[in-house]
Order: C-alpha cells, then structure tokens, then sequence
C-alpha cells in the first residue's frame, strides 16, 4: 500500500521540491513508478503513534538496487508533496526504516551495478547512481526537510550502504544478533554514500577513519557500546522496541523534536558534501584494478549464495 493510499493523494504540480526531491529522478532507463504500486517499499500507518513505518524488500540481492532506490525517492516525494498540501501539519512525527528480509538489513550498493559501470568506464553512470543513493540518506540525516525524526530499525545484517542508512537516521533500534560492517576496504574502495560523515556525526573523524579502514565487522552491542546503536533489542523483538521507544518519546514530544531541531543545526550534514563526496568514490571506483574487481565480485557471489539467487558473471582475467 502505498503513502497516498494510506492517506490520501496528493500530487500538487506547483510544489517547489527541495534538491534531493527534485523532479526527474528515475535511474537511467527506468520508468518511474507510479505511486499506487511499490513493489519494493512496505508502508504502514500507525495514526495513534504519528509513526510512518517503512520496510524495504528489494527483489534479488538485499542492496540498493536501482528499483529499490526509486522506490524509495517516490516516498520521499510523496512526503514533501504532502507537507505541502497541509501546510506542514503532517499525519506524523516519526519514520521507521526496516527491512522485510529475514535476517538483512540491506547489504548495500548494488555491486554488480558497480562492476558492470567500472568496467565500462561509465563515470557518468556511476555518478547517478552514488548521487541517488545519497539523496536517499541526506533526506533521513534531514528529517526529510521537514523535523521529522528517522529510526533505523535493524533486525538482520547492515553492511556497507546498508549501515550508511542505518547511519543516516537519527535513532538506531537493533536487533542483538544484527552484524554492521563496512567492507568496501576489502576491494580498494570505501564506502562513498555517507559514512565518513555520518560516523564523524556520532563519533569523530579518527574513529570513522579506523572504522571504515578496518572492513571490521561489528555486533549491535559493539556499536551499542561505541554510542552508534541507541538501542539494543532481543531478537525478534525489534519493533516491539521501537513502539517503547516512541511512547517514551510521546511523553515529551515537544522537547525531543526541539533537541533534533538543535542537533541539526548544530552538527549539520551537507548535501552538497555528501554528492562531493561520491564524485570522490566515482574517481576512486574507476581506478580499481580487474584483481580488485575480481574481489568485489566474489563478495557479490557470497551475497547470492546466502540468498540462493543466480552468481553474476565473472571478470575476465
């Protein structure tokens, strides 16, 4: 069921998009779907905690597939398109980010996209799509432009862009047995789609170098530790933690969306910085060598293999 669906249709021409919402925002060669069909985002409608719940459930591979990143850029327009039509008096304060794969998050970029573009040479590709996956972070590091607040919830394994979403939201639910990870050093790259500044955000930027240069994997209770999990649930249990969450919240709801006000105002993320930065991982992406494509490659074959869906070509040697 889609935004519109569960509340009511609004498409308002004349609206003015902020630059992560701007029209015309389909991948190359992919037709924009229409908002009464998502086929890759669950939406549920919790009236009585102004709760927007989000599920993501790609097709294939659990990563940010181009269908899965538009997807996701049609609820962010149905949003904004919505603050607009009620003059910002939206039917909700909060958004929640999960995931209806069992026991994934999401595993991040879509490798084998990245593979095929690399080896084509296609930084204008690229480019698209590193851009696309951060407007998708920049509008939940944002509150999607309008002092909404974005809780992860993950209940399986976050790693590479999928930890940098989990990042970009201002609160992070955890499973206990959910792995986060940054692997992307494993084959010559780092993760381009936010995660130097999202973990400077939380951390500082000596951590968030150690961390993305290590392609360590941590625990939830590692993370919970370090202050970058905010919450740690039993498995199973996730969503029962986000609603204590929320009704903890709902006790003082005027104060909290005034402490998210502050805190965006005085640590704020640039989405200007966040598309630089990918510009960097594009120059980076193009450099890599057929070994270290080789490495990406079977990282994708061990994704495939744990989700039973068919390898992808191999690069020649």
């Amino acid at each position: 069921m889609s935004l519109q669906s569960s509340l009511r249709a609004v498409t308002p021409a004349s609206s003015s998009n902020p630059a992560h919402l701007a029209p015309g925002g389909a991948l190359p060669d992919q037709a924009a779907p229409t908002l009464e069909s998502l086929p890759h985002v669950e939406i549920r409608l919790d009236h009585a905690a102004k709760t927007l719940w989000t599920f993501m459930r790609p097709s294939g591979r659990p990563s940010f597939s181009p269908s899965l990143l538009r997807d996701l850029h049609a609820v962010q327009q149905d949003i904004h398109h919505l603050a607009v039509e009620t003059d910002g008096a939206l039917p909700f304060r909060n958004i929640v980010v999960g995931s209806r794969v069992a026991g994934i998050f999401n595993l991040g970029g879509d490798l084998s996209l990245f593979a095929e573009k690399i080896m084509q040479g296609d930084r204008k590709g690229l480019r698209h799509y590193a851009h696309h996956c951060v407007d998708v972070v920049f509008a939940n590091a944002d509150g999607y432009g309008h002092g909404l607040t974005t809780i992860a919830l993950v209940q399986g394994d976050a790693l590479g862009g999928g930890f940098e979403a989990a990042l970009s939201c201002d609160v992070i639910v955890a499973e206990k047995h959910a792995k986060f990870g940054l692997p992307e050093i494993l084959f010559n790259l780092f993760p381009g789609m936010g995660a130097f500044t999202l973990l400077s955000r939380r951390l500082n930027p000596r951590m968030a170098e150690k961390i993305i240069l290590s392609g360590q994997m941590y625990t939830a209770m590692e993370l919970h530790e370090m202050g970058i999990v905010d919450v740690v649930a039993e498995t199973g249990e996730g969503e029962a933690a986000v609603s204590d969450y929320l009704a903890r919240i709902g006790k003082r709801q005027n104060a909290h969306d005034a402490i998210q006000h502050v805190k965006r105002m005085v640590n704020p993320i640039s989405h200007q910085e966040l598309r630089d930065i990918t510009d960097i991982w594009v120059d980076a992406a193009l450099k890599l060598t057929e070994a270290d494509l080789r490495k990406m490659l079977r990282l994708v074959n061990a994704q495939n293999r744990r989700i039973a869906t068919p390898e992808p070509k191999s690069v020649a040697s």
